[in-house]
């Protein structure tokens, strides 16, 4: 196919690389005719680079840029176009000007994509004389290491054209998901789940930016915690995101911004591009602080208390892994005058515990029950709680069973559901809400947020391994706690605890019990 790309910055010359490597013809262009010059000697480096590491041949790399066609004119006739793919600036009124022009020149066969990131492709295509040949194309930076495309229809594009872009999309190489042309999209919606919640901790002063992305990494397993994320992507750019999502949405609670960044954002400090964000960067940035290191008594007896919605099973597994680590763990059905309270919280706060169950109030601490995916483990303090008994607590929660090496243990202000559950809670009902307004499928939500997010499993799996009913309870908890909408079930959810589906499971819809054939 001959593919033409308007606008040669960094995401039209990293669509032009990747499409001439799978071996289409591309005409790239610009309205400023040194940006195509310099994108085509950044893909010739690009590709250059490939060869010495040995990932691609010299004949290879050749061909490809013979396939690269650098054009004078963005306006140029070209009656073998079959695609156009727009990269220029984020703006409705240029977007429109490009095709409006394109279209009076190009062939009317020629499918019209659009790589906006934030805009309504509906709202572009209107602009044109046939909005229906148009559609948005939504590639991620750096487009060659980023294998995912969202394909997206406008409310007039052609029923045949989403599935022409994912098979171009998926024959170059990268996977192809079809979403609905809403504020975000998909990835970018899916995602602020993790980000809105993590800002909204540090809102409550649950812990800092360094010790919530350490839960992030060390209990969830994510490659990089929120505010590392933030300061990667830029926080200009976040904040500007999680605006016009929650802009785009009518304010839906579950996707609300925080406070903490507008301020920021003002005073530059975007995150790596500036040398400051949440952290400071450079060679003159000072090193991370370490954590407080293990000063407790570890021998200090504990007393492990079920209540609330958490199941005695993760009572049962603390006191276990308590005991196989060597600590001693009193079995009674009363703490002892000494012995530590350690309280699993499942979406509640030790302070209800210690109020409903009276409970030692200075030396009753709460412990998140989920399985840790590395070797952390978190504490939670009340306001009432004594300091030298939670440096106890804490030195015996690193014990480790077997000799293996110690847990790191978090301290972090009493809240409903502790970090990770929150966090967790929140990535998954924020994508349980994009599967039942049907903004896209479950198998694509868990693709595109597994592929662009490097998420460790897609959100509506990663409630599947909790279990759609504990889902629930914790959601149903979080909002009964905390009285706060954004915690509110999702319909997803309460639908498939009740129903005994997994989360990942699109159901049967009305749609399906009219269509068909009977046996």
């Amino acid at each position: 196919m001959r593919i033409r790309i308007v606008g040669a910055g960094a995401m039209g010359r990293g669509i032009a690389q990747w499409a001439a490597v799978a071996g289409h013809t591309v005409e790239l262009c610009d309205v400023r005719t040194e940006a195509v010059t310099e994108a085509t000697g950044f893909v010739r480096s690009m590709l250059d680079r490939a060869v010495q590491k040995g990932r691609m041949s010299a004949t290879d790399a050749a061909a490809a840029l013979d396939r690269l066609v650098p054009l004078d004119d963005p306006w140029a006739e070209g009656p073998d176009v079959g695609l156009v793919i727009e990269a220029v600036r984020e703006d409705l009124a240029t977007k429109a000007e490009v095709f409006g022009r394109l279209e009076q020149v190009l062939p009317a066969s020629a499918v019209f994509a659009t790589n906006t990131s934030s805009l309504s492709v509906t709202r572009i295509a209107a602009a044109l004389k046939d909005p229906a040949r148009l559609a948005g194309l939504h590639f991620f930076n750096p487009v060659p290491l980023m294998r995912i495309v969202e394909v997206v229809p406008g409310a007039a594009t052609r029923p045949d054209i989403p599935p022409l872009l994912t098979d171009l999309v998926e024959s170059c190489g990268h996977r192809a998901v079809t979403v609905a042309d809403t504020p975000g999209f998909l990835i970018n919606h899916a995602g602020r789940g993790l980000v809105t919640e993590a800002l909204a901790l540090l809102e409550e002063t649950v812990s800092d930016p360094a010790g919530i992305d350490r839960i992030a990494r060390d209990v969830l397993g994510l490659r990089m915690g929120p505010f590392e994320l933030m300061d990667l992507t830029g926080l200009d750019v976040t904040a500007a995101v999680i605006d016009s999502i929650w802009d785009g949405f009518r304010h839906e609670d579950r996707l609300r911004p925080s406070y903490l960044t507008p301020n920021r954002v003002a005073a530059g400090l975007h995150g790596r591009k500036t040398g400051r964000g949440w952290f400071a960067y450079g060679p003159e940035a000072p090193a991370p602080q370490a954590e407080a290191p293990i000063v407790g008594d570890a021998n200090r007896p504990v007393h492990v208390f079920a209540c609330g919605p958490a199941p005695d099973g993760d009572a049962a597994a603390l006191r276990e892994a308590l005991a196989a680590a060597g600590a001693t763990v009193e079995s009674g059905p009363e703490p002892s005058g000494e012995a530590l309270v350690l309280v699993p919280v499942w979406g509640t706060t030790v302070a209800s515990a210690v109020a409903a169950h009276r409970l030692p109030a200075g030396r009753t601490f709460g412990v998140d029950p989920l399985p840790a995916a590395g070797r952390r483990r978190v504490l939670a303090v009340t306001p009432a709680a004594e300091p030298a008994a939670a440096r106890d607590a804490r030195a015996v929660l690193a014990r480790a069973a077997d000799g293996g090496a110690p847990f790191a243990v978090s301290v972090v202000r009493d809240t409903a559901g502790s970090v990770a559950q929150r966090l967790l809670a929140s990535v998954v009902s924020v994508s349980a809400s994009i599967a039942e307004r049907a903004l896209a499928t479950p198998a694509d939500i868990d693709l595109a947020v597994t592929t662009g997010l490097g998420y460790p499993v897609g959100p509506l799996a990663w409630g599947d391994r909790i279990g759609a009913a504990r889902m629930l309870e914790l959601h149903r908890a979080l909002h009964a706690t905390t009285g706060d909408p954004r915690h509110r079930p999702t319909r997803w959810v309460t639908e498939r605890a009740s129903l005994g589906l997994a989360l990942t499971d699109p159901g049967t819809s009305p749609a399906d019990c009219v269509t068909g054939t009977t046996a």
